[in-house]
């Protein structure tokens, strides 16, 4: 019994480092990202590439739809990026919340996800499947660079001695299961 207290104990430990280490991430990249601004260029580096190489801390808001994300698909689709910006922008405005969901109720991501794809395909003119494809392997991608961020976290605890290697696992268990963090973005 004594055992079960303490994975139990050291579980809640490591979700409660795990959910502060998301939260401050979030407010970080929250204050750091800059405000879209209606040039097409917005989103480049000086050196033309896409500005940071991950993806941490780079979503315009709770949509997850920054600026390169809308440089991202673009490429992916083979599309003018301005043109992406604005189809996101529209989608974004007309599928905007009036209030927020009552307690406990969350959107589907699966279908608001099926709902970017029609609406951008229909913008853009291109196949919905194409569009749909496409969306995923950019969630794919983002994903497995949040699940090693995790990894390396996690290694990081378990070698500074703050978590075993057992409880380590259990969080990439749990968060590999949904039962917390690691919601996706689109």
């Amino acid at each position: 019994m004594e055992r079960n207290k303490k994975m139990t104990l050291g579980l809640s430990a490591a979700a409660l480092a795990l959910a502060a280490g998301i939260g401050v991430a979030g407010m970080a990249s929250a204050t750091t990202t800059p405000t879209p601004t209606p040039s097409a260029s917005a989103g480049a580096s000086a050196d033309g590439g896409a500005g940071a190489p991950d993806r941490m801390g780079r979503h315009g808001g709770r949509s997850g739809h920054g600026l390169e994300e809308a440089s991202e698909l673009a490429a992916k689709l083979g599309v003018d990026e301005a043109k992406v910006t604005e189809a996101l922008k529209a989608f974004r405005e007309a599928n905007s919340p009036s209030t927020p969901p009552a307690e406990g109720q969350k959107p589907d991501p699966a279908e608001r996800q099926a709902a970017l794809a029609k609406s951008l395909a229909a913008s853009l003119g291109i196949d919905e499947s194409k569009v749909t494809a496409a969306l995923q392997e950019l969630r794919g991608e983002e994903q497995a660079e949040h699940a090693a961020a995790l990894k390396t976290r996690l290694d990081k605890a378990v070698a500074d001695g703050k978590l075993t290697q057992a409880e380590a696992d259990a969080v990439t268990k749990a968060v590999q299961n949904g039962v917390i963090g690691g919601g996706g973005r689109w």
